[in-house]
């Protein structure tokens, strides 16, 4: 019987659960629950759509670009003055077009991965009372009505509401976030707009009991689960492209009009003045090839790729490759808490004795009696490798006593436990007994301060046990606020020696007439490398953001620990009823005022990731339980933890931290800023080349010059592009590349002053080659071939000589290091003994239209393009003058 009315069980009683699936504590027959199974499905994850390898490598040739190089390839066959086809640019730009494709599929997750991994933390056994008897069954065949018993250590197969419980704790972090684990009760709730973690009479599919014992009836399977939804929100949560491909789209189609345009005019004006319509159309066609960057995909893919690499090495694996460059653009860091910014391990941080507080660091005698009942009255199984098994908040205790060197298992042997009161939520407290060597016995018992309180009648104070009075029980209530407030679990801790064994092991004979001995408060305490990181964050301009199932006063507590919050801010922090409350345009409206988000749900997360990216902001995603899941997945780039995250949050992710750092982001940020500036150096260089040749022609073709031929701007093209590009790549960051506000969603590959100076620039080469052409055939009366061959020359050696200028858009070149990139000046040489080979060998020359030229036309070459060097050292003194390098 499938829940398909949305019924809210944890506001129902147990029988009012039990007769809404029809059934009873007696569970299902066998015949009943195959029936069920029939009619429901399985209890298991649907998967998505599942898409071919080939539609997959299919997919990659939508990009606006990659089509705008398709049609290049096609048109490049036929620019050729014979008129026959040439292949070889067309399969120059179809290997780029094909290489970019398999890199993308290989790099690209997909919804399916994490819906895998979903699957894969499914309880494999469920024990379910069918026909009258307890019998084990594959989880995947439970079905709504089953009654299920749990224990310790069991995954929790189905979403269930309890219907006896017995001292229950199931620890739910994954789902919700909050890292205690939470204590499970039969009781109804009045209210129904309430969070998951707040259910606590109902337990839900792939959490884990960690302590007690219960049963339940289940009420979801499949889909329908918690579990289920999120796997459908994976499902359903389409992937955004992220900046850097939006940027690719928007210079492909704008350069894509740009060319056009001008090919056309080129065509028109040059038959115009009387030029021959086969030689125009070939030479409008072969600018338009020229001017498409037909290199920058694959520069791109190759400068992310390299980035990736260095990544690794720090600890970054990426995912898909865009996400490197993304990184550099973030504006919000979205976190989740537990786990990422804390250790997600409860840590003894402060204890009371002698009604004074004590830093957990301070040195403690080993006879402390606060320190022994913290051992003694504990259930953590201790492991030979001295691993901790059990309760979080007691391997606490229990970790904090090996790392003071009490060794309780040799206190064990000495005063071994005979009995003990188990924990009960109604008391809220647990004792244990204990026999001494002397024949007497010792009773240990920790709880809740106010309640434990009640039992004492005794106080321990520097060794002396005295009376309490109310004046003594009024400190430690005031020492156990002040340490509420800084969002510590505490518990306290009393004792007792007896003469004679317990009559009965039950609350009303072992817990009284106690010794009050101290308190002990713990919290899931934050990664110092967090804070760390969160500062430096601050400093680039990046806002962090903490998101978590645990309750408001721990958020917040943990929040200002962090520095995300301000140690005296009141507010800052809105909690996931409140945000019930608000609209998403509220929210959106609202979002700024937030820094802290306390018990959430899943829904609540994306939510929230969506305000931030409505509100135009690049938000990055971090987080390590499938509760992230989904926001991971909607963020411009998802973070996950590679070491305590499921395998759930790193399916959904771009991006995994391999040592679950927070630093490490912060170092991923860097990189992917260093990322983005290579690539921008890249298109300035790239399309600065491409202007000056298109602006040449186009101002020749006015004057009704000769000035290029279609091979000529091809070779430059080809020559000239690719290695100075991909060079340009391995530049190191900039000194102050950290200390700018990022760049915000708007920026693109041509802001930040690239695109003015891919304007003056490449009217800088353009004008620089036609003044060559110019004083070659009008002043020094040259033959048009001589000419022609200048400007050849020109071009191509000015582009190489301008690719040391585009080292920093603002900064002198000689403040960044101009010959410290190897690969760089490497590749210039390539490029220019590539270019120089067809100018000197006889026989390349004349395929190449070009002539030998003297010394003294060499001098002149030469010296005109090295004059671009100086004349942009120029422009950006000016311009850093003006002050256009703060903008």
């Amino acid at each position: 019987m499938e829940n398909k009315t949305n019924q809210v069980f944890y506001t129902m009683t147990e029988d009012e659960a039990l007769q809404a699936v029809h059934s009873s504590k007696e569970g299902l027959t066998s015949e009943e629950a195959k029936k069920r199974l029939a009619e429901n499905g399985a209890n298991e994850l649907e998967e998505g759509k599942q898409r071919s390898l080939f539609e997959k490598f299919m997919d990659q040739f939508k990009d606006f670009m990659i089509i705008v190089l398709l049609v290049a390839a096609v048109v490049s066959l036929f620019v050729n003055e014979s008129g026959t086809p040439d292949p070889s640019d067309a399969i120059i730009i179809l290997a780029v077009v094909i290489l970019n494709a398999i890199l993308g599929v290989f790099q690209e997750s997909k919804a399916e991965e994490a819906i895998n991994a979903l699957k894969k933390m499914a309880s494999p056994v469920a024990k379910v009372l069918r026909d009258g008897h307890i019998v084990h069954i594959n989880s995947e065949n439970l079905v709504v009505g089953d009654i299920i018993v749990l224990e310790a250590g069991d995954v929790v197969p189905a979403d269930m509401r309890l219907i006896d419980v017995n001292t229950l704790k199931v620890e739910e972090a994954a789902l919700t976030g909050e890292s205690v684990p939470v204590e499970k009760h039969i009781g109804k709730k009045d209210t129904v707009d309430i969070t998951i973690g707040d259910r606590n009479n109902m337990v839900f599919s792939s959490t884990n009991v960690t302590y007690g014992r219960a049963t339940g009836v289940v009420v979801n399977t499949g889909m329908n689960t918690e579990v289920g939804k999120i796997a459908h929100m994976l499902v359903n949560t389409k992937e955004s492209k992220t900046p850097l491909q939006e940027n690719q789209d928007s210079l492909g189609k704008t350069l894509t009009i740009m060319i056009l345009v001008i090919a056309v005019l080129i065509f028109v004006v040059g038959m115009l003045k009387g030029n021959e319509w086969t030689h125009m159309l070939l030479t409008a066609i072969a600018i338009a090839v020229a001017a498409i960057p037909e290199g920058l995909p694959a520069i791109t893919t190759i400068i992310l790729a390299l980035g990736t690499q260095k990544m690794a090495k720090r600890h970054a694996i990426v995912r898909k490759l865009p996400a490197v460059e993304t990184l550099g653009g973030v504006e919000i860091i979205c976190s989740d808490k537990t786990g990422t910014l804390t250790l997600n391990q409860m840590t003894v941080e402060k204890m009371v004795y002698n009604n004074q507080i004590h830093e957990a660091s301070e040195e403690i005698m080993l006879s402390n009696s606060a320190l022994r009942v913290m051992n003694l009255a504990n259930d953590t199984k201790i492991a030979p490798d001295n691993s901790l098994i059990g309760d979080p908040t007691e391997t606490a205790m229990i970790q904090f006593g090996l790392d003071k060197n009490y060794d309780v298992r040799q206190e064990l042997e000495n005063m071994p436990r005979i009995g003990e009161v188990p924990f009960d939520s109604a008391r809220k407290s647990m004792s244990t007994v204990h026999k001494l060597e002397d024949g007497r016995f010792f009773v240990a018992t920790k709880g809740a301060p106010d309640m434990l309180l009640d039992l004492v009648t005794k106080i321990e104070l520097n060794g002396e046990v005295i009376d309490i009075t109310d004046t003594h029980k009024e400190e430690i209530l005031a020492l156990n606020k002040e340490m509420a407030t800084h969002a510590l679990r505490v518990l306290a801790m009393a004792y007792k020696t007896i003469d004679e064994e317990p009559a009965n092991m039950d609350a009303d004979t072992v817990e009284n007439n106690l010794v009050f001995a101290g308190l002990v408060g713990m919290i899931d305490p934050e990664r110092q490398e967090a804070r760390d990181a969160i500062k430096v964050a601050h400093e680039a301009g990046i806002r962090t953001i903490m998101i978590t199932g645990d309750h408001k006063d721990t958020a917040q507590a943990i929040a200002k620990r962090l520095g995300i919050l301000e140690k005296d801010q009141v507010g800052g922090v809105l909690t996931g009823a409140q945000l019930n409350e608000l609209s998403d345009e509220e929210l959106a409206n609202s979002i700024e005022e937030y820094s802290v988000y306390a018990r959430v749900s899943p829904q609540h997360k994306v939510r929230i990731v969506k305000a931030w990216q409505a509100d135009n902001k690049v938000v990055s995603m971090t987080g390590d339980g499938v509760n992230d899941a989904p926001s991971l997945k909607q963020a411009d780039i998802g973070v996950g933890m590679g070491i305590t995250g499921t395998e759930v949050s790193k399916g959904a992710s771009d991006m995994v931290l391999s040592d679950d750092n927070f630093q490490t982001i912060v170092v991923a940020v860097e990189e992917g800023r260093k990322v983005f500036s290579n690539i921008q150096k890249a298109v300035q260089y790239l399309l600065s080349a491409n202007f000056g040749e298109v602006m040449t022609l186009f101002i020749a073709t006015m004057a009704g010059w000769s000035i290029l031929e279609p091979v000529h701007i091809l070779w430059i093209n080809l020559v000239t592009d690719v290695f100075p590009a991909i060079a340009l790549g391995l530049e190191e960051s900039e000194s102050d590349i950290m200390k700018h506000s990022p760049r915000g969603k708007d920026s693109n590959f041509l802001s930040n002053g690239v695109l003015p100076s891919i304007y003056y620039q490449g009217i800088l080469e353009g004008g620089i080659t036609l003044f060559v052409y110019w004083y070659a055939s009008h002043q020094a009366g040259w033959e048009n071939a001589v000419a022609e061959t200048m400007a050849f020359a020109t071009l191509g050696l000015i582009q190489l000589f301008h690719a040391f200028n585009v080292k920093s858009v603002y900064k002198s070149l000689f403040t960044v290091h101009a010959f410290k990139n190897k690969m760089f000046n490497y590749a210039i040489l390539v490029s220019a003994a590539m270019l120089l080979v067809v100018l000197l060998i006889p026989g390349l020359t004349t395929f190449f239209d070009s002539v030998s030229l003297s010394g003294t036309q060499w001098a002149i070459v030469l010296a005109s393009s090295f004059a671009i060097i100086p004349i942009v050292e120029l422009a950006k003194a000016f311009m850093r003058a003006i002050g256009m390098d703060k903008k």
